[in-house]
């Protein structure tokens, strides 16, 4: 242990607990206006729960997304619940959940009831290109305050830029996973700490008892779902369990896991392709996890499912085990990141993280936003209004959103 002198100051304590309904609250705005995919929803997070509203420092924060980094299933998603879990328990977790999800769910059902109609779903709107603008720069923020946290010196700067350039060369999910790997190998063998950081001890609630339950559930139910789905005729149970392994069994999000849903449900003939691809299409235009697409499909279903009530159960078993991992992995975590061995590791897993942000700040967020001059001077306005203005991050978004409308409207020579 090291000496009092040597250890850092802590920062400015979080907030006390709150409510599930506060929590409720916080994550429905989220989830109306979090475009952009899971690392611009990563970026809101820090920007709202670490910066604005303080339910937890930015070294816990970034600890978590490495956490959830790991793990599979949707990383935001899994950060979202934890972040209820931490703040108002086993309520403030659901909470978390519903607030971020339902929003983007709600309009892809709404979607399915009305495909043929289009349901008014435009993925070139001017308001959806400026919610994605907006979201470069919410991800720059990011980027920038987490590399002056966690990138201090030649070491973990040269982490970060690696593991972006290992990001940007390989894609897929496996890169990420890699990435973060070497940085916490190279962090733990080379990185020395002349000051231990003050960990503040997060409290989510669940004992290393609860949390073995909630793992052992977790395969329980990954074995033992496809064996009863063999033995009954049930299109529920099929689904179910189908629907259960895609969420079990991805890494690298939404996008990853639509090839694995895919796969369940067009070979058997739930849904058809183009109906499929109709779906997908329809959930690039709407903010929130891309894993809310299970909603559309559910609904879109063969009876007894392509309902309301299929649609939400479809959406369960593919977050749920997402739930299961994130909750029981949480205590063991909260304990192992405490020890001075992993917290080197942590070091150079946090700049890994740096330098996957900043390699996705550039493919898919700048590529799928930026378009010319007049995209990047909206960028530079909302980041601008961000960093140096403080305004709030909602304000922001809703700016943004008008001016991408104001960009549609004006005649091409107009712009810059």
């Amino acid at each position: 242990m090291a000496p009092p002198s040597a250890l850092e100051s802590p920062p400015e304590p979080p907030r006390g607990r709150g409510s599930a309904l506060e929590v409720l609250a916080a994550f429905a705005r989220l989830g109306l206006i979090s475009f952009g995919g899971p690392v611009a929803h990563l970026g809101y997070f820090r920007a709202e729960f670490v910066e604005r509203r303080r339910w937890l420092d930015d070294k816990s924060y970034s600890d978590l997304v490495a956490l959830c980094q790991f793990l599979p299933g949707p990383a935001s998603s899994q950060v979202g619940i934890a972040l209820g879990l931490g703040r108002a328990g086993w309520r403030g977790a659901l909470a978390a959940w519903l607030g971020f999800t339902l929003p983007s769910a709600i309009a892809l059902i709404v979607f399915a009831f009305n495909l043929g109609a289009g349901a008014g779903l435009r993925v070139d709107s001017g308001i959806i290109h400026g919610l994605k603008v907006v979201a470069v720069a919410v991800v720059a923020q990011a980027v920038r305050g987490m590399s002056v946290s966690f990138c201090p010196d030649r070491l973990r700067g040269g982490i970060a830029v690696f593991a972006a350039l290992l990001v940007l060369a390989v894609h897929g999910g496996w890169s990420q996973i890699a990435a973060i790997g070497f940085g916490g190998l190279v962090g733990w063998r080379f990185l020395a700490l002349d000051r231990l950081p003050v960990l503040q001890h997060r409290d989510y609630g669940v004992s290393r008892r609860a949390g073995a339950v909630l793992l052992g559930i977790f395969f329980l139910l990954l074995a033992v779902l496809p064996a009863v789905a063999a033995m009954t005729a049930s299109l529920g149970v099929a689904a179910v369990s189908a629907f259960y392994q895609a969420g079990a069994l991805v890494f690298g999000g939404g996008h990853v896991v639509l090839p694995l849903l895919q796969a369940s449900v067009v070979p058997t003939g739930w849904v058809d392709n183009d109906t499929f691809l109709a779906g997908y299409g329809a959930a690039q235009a709407v903010p929130g996890p891309l894993f809310s697409f299970a909603a559309f499909l559910g609904a879109v279903m063969p009876a007894p499912l392509g309902s309301g009530a299929g649609a939400l159960l479809m959406l369960v078993a593919l977050f749920l085990p997402a739930f299961l991992l994130v909750a029981g992995a949480l205590p063991y975590w909260e304990s192992l990141r405490q020890r001075v061995s992993v917290q080197r590791a942590m070091g150079g897993v946090n700049a890994a993280v740096v330098g996957i942000l900043g390699a996705a700040l550039y493919d898919p967020i700048w590529t799928a936003a930026i378009h010319g001059k007049a995209d990047v001077g909206l960028a530079l306005a909302a980041y601008g209004l961000l960093v140096f203005g403080r305004v709030s991050p909602f304000l922001v978004v809703m700016l943004a959103a008008a001016g991408g409308c104001l960009l549609k409207t004006l005649p091409a020579a107009m712009l810059f």
